[in-house]
């Protein structure tokens, strides 16, 4: 479709949109560039947009990223998983990335071999820890794989769907065989890693948690935040779930705020890292360093930086515990049930 040259110069702009008629009948808020761009600007990268009107646009976002720690991505069980999957290319692929994060896995795009390799295992007193099933092989072979895997498991279900549908397309079906767990193709190591993590680490506090309706009625947030489009939109997501929420627009002002206050007024404090005049830093240690009865409230960093030194800087200044921006909205919310006793 592409853009008109004076439309591309404020394509960046909040609630900016085209007004070529025809495009008016398309709904939208006109933020959606604006968030971009606001994502990679706290990234420390660039977006740039060529366009030409009737023939499309192209949009290219440079960003720089550390090396991440191999080593601190292998600290999982040596677990014998087996993939099952009409795709040998995928099975390679995934076994490999399964082998490197530690694991040893076995694959076989044939369902009825993959009840053999299951039943062998287990007469070896083995048995595979888990299973991943694509979804389409799931269909096709009637569970006869999921029958025997719980047959032999005595109740426990390790099997994992994988597909390349989301999981809303598939949720309600995949909830009817009970399985362990969803995980989205490509299979990646990172997935892999972190979503068998996932799936074996839940307490029952956590569980707890899952279920419990979230509902902060009558809590009051103190949100440290000097951009005003992430200002509005965590107002916008904190609100929804019933916080009374309050804006401090840089880390001196929040410490202003939080002195002047009574006692308990606030509940927590969503500080943001890189901010004017006073950092989340500076701002947390004034505020764990005031002699008053409600100084250890939790206070929970947001920032783009997401890597083991950032995060250990954040605790080592007295926040609670960090979520990694864009906000994971789930995530802050069990963040915030946890350390608020919500």
């Amino acid at each position: 479709m592409g853009m008109s040259k004076e439309f591309q110069e404020k394509i960046f702009d909040s609630f900016t949109r085209d007004e070529a008629a025809e495009i008016q009948h398309i709904t939208g808020t006109g933020l959606g560039m604006a968030i971009t761009k606001n994502i990679v600007d706290m990234m420390d990268g660039t977006i740039e947009v060529k366009s030409e009107l009737q023939k499309g646009s192209r949009f290219h976002i440079t960003l720089d990223f550390k090396r991440g720690a191999d080593k601190e991505a292998v600290k999982l069980p040596r677990w014998n998983v087996l993939v099952l999957d009409d795709n040998e290319d995928l099975c390679t692929v995934a076994a490999e990335n399964l082998e490197a994060i530690g694991m040893h896995a076995d694959w076989t795009p044939d369902p009825d071999k993959a009840v053999e390799m299951i039943v062998e295992k287990y007469n070896k007193n083995e048995g595979y820890d888990f299973v991943l099933i694509d979804w389409k092989q799931l269909r096709m072979d009637e569970n006869l794989v999921i029958r025997k895997v719980r047959e032999k498991v005595k109740g426990k279900k390790p099997v994992f769907v994988v597909s390349t549908y989301s999981w809303s397309d598939i949720e309600e079906e995949i909830n009817k065989e009970e399985v362990g767990g969803y995980i989205e193709k490509p299979l990646f190591r990172s997935t892999l890693s972190t979503k068998l993590r996932q799936f074996t680490e839940k307490d029952k506090k956590e569980e707890k948690q899952k279920r419990q309706e979230i509902n902060f009625e009558g809590k009051r947030l103190l949100v440290a935040e000097d951009n005003e489009l992430n200002w509005e939109i965590a107002y916008e997501v904190l609100a929804a779930v019933g916080f009374e929420v309050e804006h401090a627009v840089d880390g001196k002002d929040c410490l202003e705020k939080f002195e002047k206050s009574q006692p308990g007024y606030y509940d927590a404090v969503l500080m943001d890292i890189r901010m004017p005049i006073m950092n989340g830093y500076d701002a947390t240690k004034a505020i764990r360093a005031l002699e008053r009865e409600d100084k250890g409230l939790p206070i929970i960093a947001m920032t783009a930086d997401a890597f083991t030194d950032d995060i250990q800087d954040c605790l080592e200044s007295g926040m609670n515990a960090h979520t990694a921006k864009p906000i994971d909205v789930g995530e802050l919310m069990q963040l915030l049930q946890e350390f608020m006793n919500a």
